[in-house]
């Protein structure tokens, strides 16, 4: 069996139920352990790891929790614990890489109780909030939102809003963001550090709000993904310096590094249009059309300006299809 240990929580972070306008120890108690493991030949695992561990939210009465994707996409083997300290096996449901969303089936009976599903619209900066993992007060932050704003992730990701919490949970992945109506209004995807323009410098977590749910959520449960087009992917990690953007790595064999694309690449266009941030190349590359598309790049590379042609693929198409035992 797997050890489910996670990090406490200080006692003067944790949040004080007197504070809460709801039951906090039953929405505590929706939050599950959560650990995975991949095949070592997995798409993910040279990046993500094999074996991965954080927390999963139950939201159905049968066992059906939401918990980031990137603890369980190719996962081949999924345990989960209560509140209770009950173990039992799950399988995956349902994997998003546009959200970011992974649902998890429990395979067992699991006596976390459901919690009812919010909304970020209603949350405010400011609003005091929870960011809870497992294991009760002593797994949760009493916190507030900092910001909702925009939010571009190297690995070709891109919330129009996403939510910022402060302080930040150490064990963020998977936790739930409770709002101040004791309702799921998020999932905790990343430690971040901000140093929001005219602001000071926070520590915090990004959360992917609740909202972007509700329109997949039953495609997901149905057949495991959106059944809409796939973006086009060129399997590029970049980063922002200078008003430029970098290629920083590459995913092995992945449409870029077939295309020749390489580290160091400074992308200064695409399709003729300059770009100079990652919202912008997010946004001008999937307006081109669906995956398979040609995205055409103009590179800076050693001082000299190039053209790289890119036959973007579907994400999903390069991960294993997990088998359920």
């Amino acid at each position: 069996m797997p050890d489910f240990d996670m990090p406490m929580i200080a006692p003067q972070l944790q949040p004080d139920p007197s504070a809460c306008n709801f039951d906090l120890d039953a929405a505590l108690n929706s939050v599950v352990s959560l650990q995975s493991k991949v095949p070592e030949n997995a798409y993910t695992a040279h990046v993500l790891g094999t074996e991965r561990a954080g927390h999963g939210v139950v939201i159905g009465e049968k066992g059906l929790i939401l918990t980031i994707g990137y603890l369980v996409v190719e996962a081949e083997t999924i345990w989960l614990v209560d509140h209770s300290g009950a173990a039992v096996p799950g399988h995956v449901a349902g994997y998003d890489h546009e959200t970011g969303f992974g649902l998890v089936q429990a395979l067992g009976h699991t006596s976390a109780p459901a919690i009812p599903l919010g909304s970020a619209a209603d949350l405010f900066e400011g609003d005091p909030i929870v960011v809870a993992g497992h294991g009760g007060r002593t797994g949760a932050i009493a916190g507030q939102v900092e910001e909702k704003r925009e939010f571009a992730g190297y690995w070709e990701y891109l919330l129009d809003e996403a939510i910022f919490t402060t302080p930040a949970h150490p064990f963020w992945g998977g936790a739930a963001l409770i709002g101040p109506q004791g309702t799921l209004c998020g999932i905790g995807s990343l430690y971040v550090q901000q140093n929001p323009e005219g602001g000071q410098t926070y520590d915090g977590n990004m959360i992917v709000p609740i909202d972007l749910l509700g329109p997949i959520i039953d495609d997901l449960q149905r057949f495991g993904r959106p059944q809409r087009p796939g973006r086009p992917w060129i399997g590029a990690l970049t980063a922002e310096s200078d008003n430029r953007i970098v290629v920083v790595s590459l995913w092995d064999d992945g449409p870029a590094d077939q295309a020749g694309l390489q580290p160091g690449d400074l992308i200064v266009g695409i399709d003729k249009h300059p770009v100079s941030t990652l919202p912008e190349l997010f946004r001008s590359m999937w307006a081109l059309g669906e995956s398979g598309v040609s995205v055409p790049l103009s590179v800076l590379r050693a001082g000299q300006l190039t053209d790289v042609i890119i036959s973007s693929g579907n994400r999903a198409d390069f991960y294993r299809t997990p088998q359920v035992h």
